[in-house]
């Protein structure tokens, strides 16, 4: 029996033992890290309806991918803010006392705007029951030198593009799937001058001090990589490939069979913030069994010294028996020292003890249950 007791709780050990992902980091070709831009960006939002008409605007603005200020009209007192803890160093006002008034008039000037736009009740093509949206994306660029490369601006209405500053600054293009609605009303974007003004004065110079002040804005933090293994059925299995805590939000995940770019069965996930200021990212293939050693991962970020490459590995064969041993004499070791206890009680202090007593530990009939006894027992 206890042969094959033994057996049994091995081969369950074996089967709970999880496969640990293992990986092999495999270097690539050094190179020097390239220049990098950094970017000023305003993001805002206006949003109309539902059936009260009622009206939000926000804005963030962001350095890279940093949000560092936002505003949002729902506020009891709405104003332009910081959201980093580095914008409300005295710098900031010292650099201009009136910063962040003038920052929020000029957000709350475009806000009049939008909303202004945004009335169209009377509309007939117009639903009290449906939410609007018109968002508006802005900013500059500036190279590694600090030299100003481009600037840009962008509307959408309802998730839709509708036109863009075109690249010398001076004029709008209007997005052939741009929507029919009430373009003249609705749809009038600032005068091309002025946004040109602003994106080669305003924001270049704003940048060029938030870069210069703040240390952390270029940073360059490397991706802490791995690869797991997942068993979908007998016939599948997938490798996913991992990028976590890594900054700027700017990387590159591929797959290669034998050395060849996987495209068509790779499944790549949008980078997503991580809530501690970095990103996270993966990228899965799927295979059959036995195949993951024909495929690597390969790894590029700014915060690396050279691209990674990365290849599962299974855990050694050794390291599965010992945890499966190691667990069953852990299981065998209750099981003993449980039947132990039961025999003690009922045999030694139950067959002192009343009949009525003595059933408690599994009697029947008024007879002792002996666990040790003949193995033809039965209840």
């Amino acid at each position: 029996m206890w042969p094959e007791l033994l057996l049994l709780l091995l081969s369950g050990a074996l089967t709970l033992t999880e496969i640990w992902a293992g990986l092999t980091k495999i270097p690539g070709h050094a190179s020097s890290p390239r220049p990098v831009p950094h970017t000023l960006r305003y993001c805002s939002t206006a949003m109309y309806g539902p059936n009260v008409w009622q009206y939000r605007y926000t804005v963030v603005g962001y350095v890279d991918d940093t949000e560092i200020m936002g505003l949002d009209s729902d506020a009891q007192n709405p104003r332009l803010e910081p959201r980093v803890t580095w914008m409300q160093q005295p710098w900031v006002e010292q650099e201009n006392p009136d910063f962040w008034e003038e920052q929020t008039q000029v957000f709350k000037h475009y806000e009049d705007v939008r909303k202004e736009k945004l009335d169209l009740r009377g509309s007939a093509f117009i639903s009290d029951l449906e939410l609007y949206t018109w968002q508006e994306n802005t900013g500059c660029v500036l190279g590694s030198d600090g030299r100003f490369l481009r600037g840009y601006s962008q509307f959408a209405y309802e998730g839709t593009d509708y036109n863009a500053l075109n690249e010398n600054l001076s004029s709008w293009t209007t997005a052939d799937t741009a929507p029919w609605i009430d373009r003249n009303r609705l749809l009038r974007v600032p005068d091309a001058d002025s946004v040109r003004t602003f994106l080669e004065s305003k924001c270049v110079r704003w940048l060029r001090l938030f870069l210069e002040k703040e240390e952390t804005l270029l940073r360059a933090d490397p991706p802490k990589t791995h690869v797991t293994h997942h068993t979908i059925s007998d016939h599948e299995v997938t490798l996913k490939c991992w990028a976590l805590g890594f900054y700027p939000a700017d990387i590159t995940l591929t797959w290669q069979r034998d050395r060849k770019n996987v495209t068509q069965d790779m499944e790549l996930v949008e980078t997503r913030p991580a809530g501690d200021g970095t990103f996270q990212k993966w990228a899965a293939v799927v295979m059959p069994p036995g195949e993951e050693q024909r495929y690597t991962c390969h790894v590029q970020h700014q915060g690396l010294p050279e691209p990674l490459t990365l290849r599962w590995d299974p855990p050694p064969q050794s390291t599965i028996t010992i945890v499966g041993i190691t667990v069953a004499l852990g299981l065998l070791g209750a099981v003993v020292t449980g039947a132990v206890l039961w025999r003690r009680k009922c045999s030694g202090r139950g067959r002192k003890s009343y009949a009525q007593a003595a059933c408690k530990c599994g009697c029947r009939g008024g007879d002792i249950w002996d666990p040790w006894g003949s193995v033809g027992w039965s209840l």
